[in-house]
């Protein structure tokens, strides 16, 4: 656990023994040897990124910085050529990421976030990194909590940003959440580092940052949603402990991507998990939504999800209808935000594509499952016929039996976030 904060919006320039103090609490980390997987770092070339990798220079050898350019703004391309010669000038390897399909327009923010993380991921998957730094610090942590009290988030929204956010194939890390965004410029300061200025930080029109204008006058109401943010997520973490405890009775997530709850069905909250699974959602339904299954004695659909009864057993299956449309068959390709195509050995059939496997298939095959319910697995389409259902070991096209696809939602049944010390 990382070191009590009593000070987060200090403004002294940090010492890298501050930064190495933190990541002692925040792993387990790889050993730092160069024949092993680096960590990685995702770096805007803002004073924080840059910050962050400068300090973990001082922490570990192997890393790698992932640099992305979104295209948005006429000299980004420069900028990011320019973070990139001063990454190499503290010793920092850096992979240069261009996203070229984000367009200004409305939400544009948040498609560019999702980009963003997109890119990254397969970034650290490819250079075969588990861990990714990021570069959010205190003032961020308590904009957020200030943003979600006006939108009237919950407890576990208060509870801001997590240290550490457990992904499938990897780590977010937050290391920075307990330093001031002043601090993090005064250390680059003082060691004679430039950064980059992005001047949307500056545009009254985004909520964040008029609210952090807001903070620069009012530093108490700053510190205070930073600490509820440290009581929150202490809160959040109890609550995902007694969740977890209660999943573990309440059934079984199953790979072919549907869960069994047995013959009574959970509690709300337990229920809204195994939904949010089921479904490859990144966040539970609500309350409400999770309730009306519980008033029909033969289940019902919440967010794509059917809730069906089967052989006297509750089981939750993806609903037909709402499941994606086929997508191109190819390395790491996600279908219905579910499965992964994790491996492919051989060739691949001129225009195959992954889709629903949908009905039809044999009795014989369908191992005692229902049809509609392996009517939700992946299936390979070629010229509209279904050549191989992997899950079921149906293998119409032999050449395709070095395929791999894996049941991989992107949220885990129960998140392992950690959202740090009491304050």
């Amino acid at each position: 656990m990382p070191p009590q904060c009593t000070h987060p919006f200090a403004e002294a320039p940090l010492q890298p023994e501050q930064f190495t103090a933190v990541m002692a609490h925040l792993g387990p980390w790889l050993p730092d040897r160069p024949d092993l997987s680096p960590v990685g770092i995702a770096v805007s070339g803002g004073g924080d990124s840059l910050c962050l990798a400068w300090l973990a220079t001082h922490w570990r050898k192997n890393l790698l910085a992932f640099v992305v350019d979104h295209g948005l703004r006429e000299n980004s391309a420069a900028e990011a050529r320019l973070t990139l010669e001063r990454l190499a000038a503290i010793g920092v390897p850096a992979r240069l990421l261009t996203l070229t399909n984000l367009r200004k327009g409305t939400g544009m923010a948040e498609r560019a976030r999702h980009a963003r993380y997109t890119i990254l991921a397969q970034a650290c998957h490819d250079a075969g990194c588990i861990d990714l730094l990021l570069g959010h610090q205190a003032d961020d942590q308590a904009e957020t909590v200030a943003m979600r009290q006006r939108a009237g988030s919950g407890p576990d929204g208060l509870a801001g940003m997590a240290w550490v956010t457990a992904l499938p194939t990897m780590r977010l890390v937050r290391p920075l959440l307990g330093f001031s965004r002043i601090a993090l410029r005064n250390t680059l300061q003082a060691q004679g580092l430039a950064w980059v200025d992005d001047p949307s930080n500056e545009d009254r029109k985004a909520e964040r940052v008029r609210v952090r204008q807001y903070f620069a006058q009012d530093p108490a109401a700053r510190l205070a949603c930073w600490q509820e943010a440290a009581r929150q997520g202490q809160g959040r973490m109890r609550r995902q402990h007694i969740l977890a405890a209660a999943q573990v009775y309440a059934g079984a997530l199953l790979p072919l991507g549907w869960a069994c709850l047995g013959t009574t069905l959970p509690e709300s909250a337990v229920l809204a998990s195994f939904v949010r699974t089921v479904g490859g959602l990144v966040y539970p339904p609500a309350h409400t939504a999770v309730a009306g299954l519980y008033q029909h004695s033969n289940g019902g659909t919440v967010c794509g999800v059917q809730l069906v009864k089967h052989q006297s057993q509750w089981f939750l299956v993806r609903e037909r209808a709402a499941l994606q449309a086929p997508v191109p068959l190819q390395a790491n390709q996600m279908w219905d935000q579910r499965f992964l195509v994790s491996q492919i050995s051989g060739s691949v059939p001129q225009g195959a594509y992954i889709g629903a496997a949908g009905l039809g298939i044999p009795r014989a095959a369908r191992m005692g499952w229902p049809a509609q319910f392996c009517a939700t697995l992946p299936a390979i389409w070629v010229q509209g016929q279904r050549v191989a259902i992997p899950h079921l070991g149906v293998w119409q096209d032999t050449a395709l039996q070095g395929l791999e696809i894996v049941f991989q939602p992107p949220t885990p049944l129960c998140p392992g976030s950690f959202y740090g010390a009491e304050v």
